[in-house]
């Protein structure tokens, strides 16, 4: 079935095509793979995202750059760490999506995860062993966003299913911190929207991505129009048996399982 999916007359995922993913990688912070998709099978991914839509659970929040459970308010008011950003969006889970929709056939693929762990420089990745969270879909509509964030993970994996009507394309800003420094004042720099580093990384539905988000400011600036946002986030994991936990997963999803 993976090969009526992905195409592998445009991307044979051998050697040269992981070397070049990896440079972009340590160059930018970012690739993009556009056209990863068969052109027929974007067409039917988009129906049947359309059709799952309508199941996304509802979230709207305000957090800071570090999805820190408690803002330090010792911290002056302009530190990075007390300025506050929204997301809102809808997210279907996993088990909600049928076993032929593209994402969860893509990230079910032994093949695709060879794939992305050698891209990642990774011996081995686990995909989640979470039956909400592996691979969902974000669906993002009117008035909707995610705020500056870094993530939890080091790398994240994004299918580009649908973009919106209006807004909505992927900025970040690459390796903004490093593991020994935070850089604070180049946050707060893009925080207050007066950085000269955002990039814009617009993708077409059908692009398969990956980004280096532990170190990487990035966010999807609001949504305009009536034609929603949507993309997958394929979640995998140096260690086996990766899961959110009980409070995640109801904050994300609505519930536990």
């Amino acid at each position: 079935m993976i090969e009526r999916i992905v195409d592998f007359d445009r991307y044979e995922l051998g050697r040269e095509l992981v070397e070049e993913c990896r440079k972009a990688l340590r160059r930018e912070g970012a690739v993009k793979l556009g056209g990863f998709v068969r052109p027929e099978a974007v067409a039917q991914m988009v129906e049947d995202a359309r059709r799952l839509a309508d199941q996304g659970y509802p979230n709207d929040a305000t957090h800071n750059a570090y999805f820190d459970d408690d803002v330090d308010e010792s911290l002056p008011a302009d530190h990075p760490r007390r300025i506050l950003v929204r997301s809102a969006q809808k997210a279907v889970a996993m088990d909600l999506l049928p076993a032929d929709f593209a994402p969860r056939a893509i990230y079910e693929s032994e093949e695709i995860t060879r794939f992305v762990a050698a891209v990642l420089e990774k011996d081995v990745l686990y995909r989640s062993a979470d039956a909400l969270d592996g691979c969902n879909m974000t669906v993002y509509e009117e008035g909707d966003e995610l705020g500056w964030h870094f993530d939890q993970s080091e790398f994240s994996v994004t299918l580009m299913i649908q973009r919106a009507e209006r807004g909505g394309d992927f900025e970040y800003v690459p390796m903004v911190r490093t593991p020994d420094d935070e850089r604070y004042d180049d946050v707060r720099a893009v925080l207050q929207g007066i950085s000269g580093r955002v990039k814009l990384l617009p993708s077409a539905p059908g692009t398969l991505a990956f980004f280096r988000g532990r170190y990487s400011l990035h966010r999807v600036p609001p949504i305009g129009g009536t034609t929603p946002r949507m993309n997958s986030v394929l979640t995998y994991s140096v260690e086996p048996g990766h899961k959110l936990s009980a409070l995640a997963q109801r904050m994300y999803y609505g519930r536990t399982v």
